[in-house]
């Protein structure tokens, strides 16, 4: 091999393409590609590390068995959350289309792309909602003296009792008080029934919350400001596509890292600090038999990765068509379950540093959810020396965490929009359908910013993306499997990556994975109950309203086979049907250098292989029946010319006139 061929080959090698293939700045110039495939695996840790690493893992962790709760939790890893996320990256990576477009694998089944886009587009409402009061808790800690910290503010009520007497220095010499401390939003922990300042600041300053969900009141203009803030960042994020937001994540996938670790170097050196880590880690392996324990791991493993929010198909969608998909499945998925597992030690160790300083068991300042992030670790942050800089840290790395996961949701419903539509005027504005799309998601969001936002934030939350999700990832695994084929679709990744998936990855794909989805489904379904908030029980027409929300996407599924069945060629319910689940015939790598095979052009040297291995055999027996045909034509025209003795027509079967 020659210098330059040498070059040629390391550089192929490094942007993801196999030695040997021509280097392009981008291999697919029409839709783009990320810059190298650092840029993706970072926007894909930022996609999957969220802020449910941060508030709902260490609350799950200690509250089913500790570090107990670790065995079913990689387990779970291992059989579900890995093989998901490598079939999905997988999947957007061969056809290069975002979540709509895949679906030429079985065109019937498009609906689960709509399902996809539902989902991604409930999660992007309130999720950027969640990022404007990170947002918001940011900019008030721009001050000397953080405004949760003592009770003498206009806001709070004479039930106020802070964990800082009035007048103290921010030390942790003079904190020691007997009052009693409510740890949370989602449940009141309170001995004495009085609330701490962090409470009262969250409930009546920032939220300035409604006695009932369907009193509305009025916009609270700070927040809204903020989220005007929040979607104005995500949009110039993405004005360039993967293109900018790859440059991005370059901060907002590793600073949080970054955060973490001083917040973790700040933790463990207070007092009480181990006592909340060994609070945390103790393992309980009682609670190992208990299915709940089991349920809880898997359905953290599955909606941690972001499996079915059409997010994973979309970003691989911009990798170059051989890059390593499956290496980097492995690295992102552990790097997710790593970061919860880190940020468990974050957050139980200034917890545990509080419990310590109010004589209390860590159990009683443990929670989960907004409860966590905008009430007890702020009120936990008021303990230290120069708390506003810990709590301007803290906000800051929620506000990233989230950032990088609404990149995603964004450009999820971006690129399906543009892939669906696909017109030359439409890919060169894509700006202004992010531009669009962000505008749009901002008029929805305004209603989460009313008194009563806080409500419906919780009620999309528990509802918009729970049970759909399972249902949508499902059908996606029986489709591809079942419906295309699970050896047509083990032949496209060997095309795709140069070697066949792993057996365990098939085993998992065909047989494991799915199991382990309908126990995740069923589990949902046995544990429900109906969502209340603090002492507010929701009312039945906003439960309505929830399981609206949930079947709206599972919905487009039905609605769409039924509408491409009918719309098929056929005389016959069953070829209708037939049709409508064959691939496209656009299906396969979306460029020419890539369709060789069995997805090479029709009319070159193998036509039979052209289309996608269900339809192989057919094209092979019709060729046959053609070779036939052909033959028997020779023969008659032969048999017309080779009279026998008496006349009559020589019809033996030996082509060969001197026989």
């Amino acid at each position: 091999m020659s210098e330059s061929d040498t070059i040629t080959a390391s550089t192929a090698d490094q942007n993801g393409a196999v030695p040997g293939e021509p280097v392009k700045k981008d291999e697919n110039s029409r839709r783009g590609n990320w810059g190298n495939q650092i840029e993706f695996v970072l926007t894909s840790v930022g996609y999957a590390v969220g802020l449910g690493n941060v508030w709902r893992f260490p609350y799950l962790c200690y509250r089913n068995g500790g570090g107990a709760f670790m065995l079913p939790y990689f387990i779970m890893l291992v059989f579900c959350g890995i093989p998901l996320f490598f079939l999905e990256l997988s999947f957007g990576q061969f056809a290069s289309l975002g979540c709509l477009g895949v679906w030429k694998i079985s065109p019937m089944f498009k609906g689960v792309g709509y399902g996809m886009m539902v989902v991604s587009t409930y999660i992007g409402i309130y999720y950027n909602v969640v990022i404007c009061l990170a947002f918001y808790y940011f900019f008030m800690s721009m001050t000397n003296l953080l405004p949760w910290t003592y009770c003498n503010n206009p806001w709070n009520t004479p039930d106020c009792s802070g964990v800082v007497g009035s007048g103290a220095q921010l030390n942790g010499s003079l904190v020691n008080t007997t009052t009693s401390l409510v740890a949370g939003v989602m449940e009141v922990v309170n001995r004495t029934k009085r609330t701490s300042p962090s409470e009262e600041y969250w409930k009546h300053y920032v939220l300035n919350i409604s006695d009932d969900i369907g009193n509305f009141g009025e916009v609270r203009l700070p927040i809204l400001g903020c989220l005007a803030v929040s979607w104005f960042v995500v949009f110039l994020c993405l004005i360039r596509g993967v293109k900018s937001s790859g440059k991005v994540v370059y901060f907002t996938a590793t600073f949080p890292y970054v955060v973490l670790t001083i917040l973790f170097v700040r933790g463990i050196t207070l007092d009480g600090a181990i006592n909340g880590i060994k609070y945390y880690l103790t393992p309980q392996w009682e609670k190992v038999l208990n299915a709940k324990v089991w349920g809880d791991a898997a359905s953290q493993i599955f909606y941690s990765l972001g499996c079915a929010w059409g997010g994973l198909i979309t970003m691989a969608s911009y990798n170059k068509f051989h890059n390593n998909c499956f290496r980097d499945s492995i690295i992102i998925s552990i790097t997710n379950c790593a970061t919860s597992v880190y940020a468990g030690f974050v957050i139980f160790s200034i917890l545990g540093f509080m419990a310590h300083n109010l004589n209390v068991p860590v159990s009683e300042v443990a929670d989960h959810g907004p409860g966590l992030a905008f009430v007890a670790y702020p009120e936990a942050l008021t303990l230290l020396p120069i708390s506003p800089l810990w709590s301007l840290l803290f906000f800051f790395m929620l506000i990233l965490l989230g950032l990088g996961t609404q990149f995603c949701l964004l450009e999820t419903l971006v690129t399906a929009i543009v892939d669906e539509i696909g017109t030359d005027w439409i890919i060169r504005n894509k700006t202004v359908v992010t531009f669009s799309v962000a505008i749009a998601g901002f008029l929805l969001g305004i209603p989460l910013t009313t008194h009563a936002g806080i409500y419906w934030l919780l009620l999309m939350d528990n509802y918009a993306a729970s049970f759909s999700l399972v249902i949508i990832s499902c059908i996606m695994c029986i489709c591809i499997m079942y419906i295309y084929g699970h050896r047509n679709y083990f032949k496209d990744v060997e095309m795709m990556l140069g070697f066949p998936p792993p057996l365990f990855f098939k085993v998992c794909w065909r047989f494991i994975s799915p199991v382990i989805i309908s126990f995740i489904l069923i589990f949902t379904v046995i544990q429900y109950k109906p969502i209340t908030y603090n002492d507010y029980v929701y009312p039945g027409w906003s439960l309505a309203i929830g399981f609206a929300m949930a079947l709206s996407s599972v919905i487009c599924i039905p609605i769409y086979a039924l509408y491409k069945i009918s719309r098929s060629p056929g005389t016959t319910f069953r070829e209708r049907l037939k049709h409508a689940c064959q691939p496209h015939p656009k299906w396969g790598p979306a460029l020419a250098e890539h369709r060789t095979g069995r997805y090479a052009p029709m009319g070159s040297a193998d036509t039979v292989e052209a289309r996608p291995i269900k339809e192989k055999e057919e094209l092979r027996e019709e060729h046959n029946e053609e070779e036939k045909a052909k033959e028997t034509e020779k023969k008659d025209e032969i048999s017309l010319t080779i009279q026998g003795s008496n006349g009559s027509t020589n019809t033996h079967n030996n082509p060969n006139p001197s026989a």
